[in-house]
C-alpha cells in the first residue's frame, strides 16, 4: 500500500509542476479548440502541434530557405576568394613591415 501512495504523490507533484507551467491550460485551449472544430482534422495530431506552435517551418518556407542559404553560401565563397586574392595583389605593393620600425 505504500507503494501505491508513493506512486500517487509523485503523479501528483507531477500535476501540480504541469499545472504551475501552464501546460494544462494550453493543453485543454487545444483540445477545446479541436473539439469545436467544425470539420475535424484528418490528423488531430497535425492539429495539435500546429496549434501549440509546435510545427515546424511548412515544406514551401523549408526549401525556399535552403535555396537562399546555398546561394548566400556560394556568395560567400566567391567573396572569400575574391578577398584572398586581392590581399595577395596587395602584399606584392607594400614592403614588409620591419620589426621595431613604425608602420
Amino acid at each position: 500500500m505504500a507503494h501505491y501512495r508513493a506512486s500517487e504523490s509523485k503523479r501528483e507533484q507531477f500535476r501540480r509542476y504541469l499545472e504551475k507551467a501552464g501546460v494544462l491550460d494550453s493543453l485543454t485551449n487545444v483540445l477545446v479548440a479541436l473539439y469545436e472544430e467544425t470539420e475535424k482534422p484528418n490528423n488531430a495530431l497535425d492539429f495539435l502541434k500546429h496549434h501549440l506552435g509546435v510545427a515546424g517551418a511548412e515544406p514551401a518556407d523549408t526549401e525556399a530557405l535552403r535555396l537562399e542559404l546555398s546561394e548566400l553560401q556560394q556568395k560567400l565563397d566567391l567573396l572569400t576568394e575574391e578577398n584572398r586574392d586581392l590581399r595577395n595583389r596587395l602584399q606584392q605593393y607594400e614592403p614588409e613591415p620591419v620589426d621595431g620600425a613604425p608602420e
